[in-house]
């Protein structure tokens, strides 16, 4: 049910409920043909049969009771691990599916971009599915032909433009249905996960745009698995948890509480069935060799990989990346400094050990990945593995400053520096061994310890 909600709010959601029947049985899967075929042979046969296949369906709530508003202007970032519901809250919100149960009560025109291809027509050209998908998603024919040569332009497609869009490449689909969608107006935009199909340029191009939304005042829904894109463009933060609200609040704090949750729940394991390889677990340590996930600033982490190799892989070579909330901090990567095992076959552990890491107080995430000795095949996908967090006083290290409490939102990497004043002082900062601010003190040098 959908009605208006009060002058301030752009959406509310009362109570929405969303619920799949998962069919169990052997023949949940029958086509419409084979299930004809079987009820005109045997109607008897094929009624008795979909009354034993009712009894196995099951019952699954994609969301539940979820009660949320959203206040015009807002921009919010919708985060969880997938099957959390975040889709399905957009397709909700997108009137492409009807609730369970609940009410949502929305205040202005949305644009959503949420599946690659939605709206369009494979047989007529791009040009032909410009006027269509806008004629969708509500523009009149005369703001179609008005903003016709802006939404080519940012689609960069010109040389496509009268070509079937059954030919295009999910990037192009992407390109024309973002651009389309995004010259709108709309007064509330809705984006998934689907920018991660266009190339890196394009992304930032889309960011850039939905920011522009942001500060003109318009409404901003956006799902993303990137954190980072999450933060440098949304104020509010939701994170969905097995189809509940598990926190809604400033985007930063529910970043932290999410990444939190995550270094909390089961190790990270991963199988390559193709190579016979797969990870057992991940361990961070810390100075003392004891499991942890909080380390102080200038402490050593390392981080330990159990694996099983099933046969034998030659020279295998892996990079630990860490990554904080700006993006990659610093990595170890065999393909640089050509330190791989000579093979490895059955159970086994490889470590590295960041030496006095110089960061921030901040939430950190590890990422890894494998790849073959010629770097052309992948093991392990690039992907978080881990997550950690710094914690400590700065003051302990000689920070004075009046905002030092801001290193959650900072930079979060610490290279030994030194200031010199007008006055011809200096002064030196370190977070290694404590060290002071107007003292001269040099970060310790130490090799990797193989």
């Amino acid at each position: 049910m959908t009605s208006m909600p009060e002058a301030d709010n752009a959406i509310v959601v009362e109570g929405l409920g969303k619920k799949y029947t998962i069919g169990r049985h052997s023949g949940a899967q029958d086509g419409m043909r084979h299930a004809i075929e079987a009820a005109l042979r045997s109607p008897a046969a094929w009624l008795k049969k979909r009354r034993e296949a009712r009894r196995h369906d099951a019952d699954f709530w994609a969301l539940r009771d979820v009660s949320l508003t959203i206040k015009r202007g807002e921009v919010i970032g919708i985060i969880g691990r997938n099957g959390a519901g975040k889709s399905t809250l957009l397709k909700l919100l997108s009137r492409i599916t009807e609730p369970t149960e609940g009410k949502i009560r929305i205040d202005g025109r949305i644009a959503s971009l949420l599946e690659v291809g939605t709206g369009f027509h494979q047989e007529l050209t791009g040009r032909e599915n410009i006027f269509l998908n806008g004629a969708i998603l509500g523009m009149t024919r005369a703001e179609i032909v008005r903003k016709f040569d802006e939404i080519v332009a940012f689609s960069e497609i010109e040389d496509f433009l009268d070509t079937p869009v059954k030919r295009y490449s999910s990037g192009m689909y992407v390109r024309l249905a973002f651009a389309v969608a995004a010259h709108l107006d709309p007064e509330i935009l809705i984006v998934d996960e689907v920018l991660a199909v266009g190339d890196a340029a394009f992304q930032r191009k889309c960011l850039g745009k939905m920011g522009s939304f942001a500060q003109s005042g318009r409404t901003v829904l956006f799902v993303s698995h990137s954190l980072d894109a999450v933060r440098s463009l949304c104020r509010t933060g939701l994170w969905l948890k097995s189809g509940h609200v598990e926190m809604k609040g400033e985007a930063e704090e529910v970043i932290d509480a999410y990444l939190n949750s995550l270094s909390q729940e089961n190790p990270f394991s991963y199988t390559n069935e193709g190579f016979g390889f797969a990870i057992d677990k991940v361990i961070l340590k810390n100075d003392m060799g004891g499991e942890s996930t909080v380390f102080a600033p200038g402490e050593d982490l390392t981080v330990e990989i159990h694996y099983t190799a099933q046969k034998r892989i030659e020279r295998p070579t892996l990079a630990i990346g860490v990554i904080g909330a700006n993006g990659p901090c610093f990595t170890s990567n065999m393909l640089l400094d050509g330190h791989q095992p000579a093979w490895i076959e059955g159970q086994g552990k490889i470590q590295c050990t960041f030496r006095s890491i110089p960061l921030l107080p901040q939430n950190f995430s590890i990422r890894m990945r494998v790849h073959t000795a010629d770097a052309r095949e992948m093991i392990i996908p690039y992907q978080d593995v881990a997550y950690f967090s710094v914690a400590g006083d700065l003051a302990d290290y000689g920070y004075r400053g009046d905002f030092w409490r801001w290193a959650s939102h900072s930079t979060p990497v610490v290279v030994p520096y030194e200031w010199t004043l007008p006055d011809g002082s200096t002064a030196a900062v370190s977070l290694a061994n404590g060290a002071e601010a107007g003292t001269s003190v040099a970060a310790p040098s130490r090799s990797l310890v193989k």
